[in-house]
Formats: C-alpha cells, structure tokens, sequence
C-alpha cells in the first residue's frame, strides 16, 4: 500500500508547479497587452494630430487587446483572491457556515466557469465557420475570441483547485494561496 501523504505531497507540488507556471505567463500577458494597447493608442494620437487621420487599425487592435488583458486578468483575480466578493452575509455566519459556503461558492463557481468555457468554445467554432473577418487588420475575428475560453477555463480550475484546498484543510481559502484571515488583515492595512 502506498503512503498517502506523500502522494498529496508530489501532486499539490506538481499542482503548485503549473499554477506558478500558468500565474507567469498571466502577468506576461496582462503587463504585454497593456503596453502594446497604450503604444496603440499613443501612436493613433499621434496619427491623428500629426497626419490629421487616425490610424485604421487601432480601434480593432485594442479590442483584442482588451479581450486578452481582460481574459487573462479574471485568472489572475482569482489566483489572489482579488475577485469581487459580497461577503456581508458570509461574514456573520459561524465559521464552520462560513467554510461550508466558501467550498459550495468556489465548486459552483468553478463548475459555471467551465460549463461557459464550453459554450465559448462553441461559439467560436460558429465564428469560424462564418468567415467573418476584421476589415483593417485582415484576421478572422474568431482568433481574437480565443482568449475568452482560455481565461475561463483557467479561472475555472483556478476556483476547482480553491474548492479542493477548502476540502483539504482546516482554515477557509479565499484561492489557493490566500486564506479569509490573511485577507482581512490585509483590509485593515489598507
């Protein structure tokens, strides 16, 4: 028989390796696709004051800019525990009521997120059967709504592995990394 508590010690590091590894290309993402939206929009300024014409692209770029930094964002929100949260009625409940809505919450919220995850892949297998494509940049519009399933999708496990780090242990967990007491302190500091 093989000894449990070491098998959930070499999975929660393997877990611990890809969530580091999915939370660094999230900040690459969200930092790249900020920059290249203000260097976007600065240069269409600049077009437009200099040139007196806009740049003819710009307006479509930074949709899909904004697409990326906002799909990869709500992982990343998740991953800190910096997702929005009505707690006033968890917040008067015992702790143990509050542990019980805090592993109801993130299974629920993670079954959703891949349930929408599903149907966003749907719909862009029906945007790509369309054709449809941007008219300045001259891609389909299908590519740039590949980070929508993509964002829910890691939201999604993000929330499943929240909801596992609840069954596990003792304390409730705001996401993998972030307990409900660490939180609170931090609303105090500020």
């Amino acid at each position: 028989m093989s000894d449990t508590p070491q098998e959930s010690r070499w999975l929660t590091r393997i877990i611990d390796g890809i969530d580091r590894s999915i939370a660094m290309l999230e900040r690459v993402i969200m930092a790249t696709g900020v920059i290249l939206m203000a260097i976007n929009t600065i240069a269409n300024v600049i077009s437009r004051f200099v040139f007196n014409h806009s740049l003819i692209f710009a307006e479509e770029l930074n949709s899909i800019f904004i697409l990326l930094v906002t799909f990869a964002g709500i992982g990343y929100a998740a991953r800190h525990g910096r997702h929005i949260r009505m707690s006033a009625i968890s917040d008067a409940l015992p702790e143990r009521a509050r542990k019980i809505l805090m592993i109801v919450i993130t299974a629920v919220t993670a079954a959703l997120l891949l349930i929408l995850a599903w149907y966003a892949i749907q719909y862009i297998i029906s945007l790509q059967a369309k054709g449809r494509v941007y008219p300045a940049l001259g891609i389909p519009v299908y590519m740039s709504y590949l980070w929508v399933p993509i964002g829910l999708f890691v939201t999604g496990v993000q929330y499943a592995l929240t909801f596992i780090k609840n069954l596990q242990e003792r304390e409730i967990y705001l996401s993998t990394d972030l307990r409900e007491a660490d939180s609170q302190e931090l609303e105090l500091e500020l």
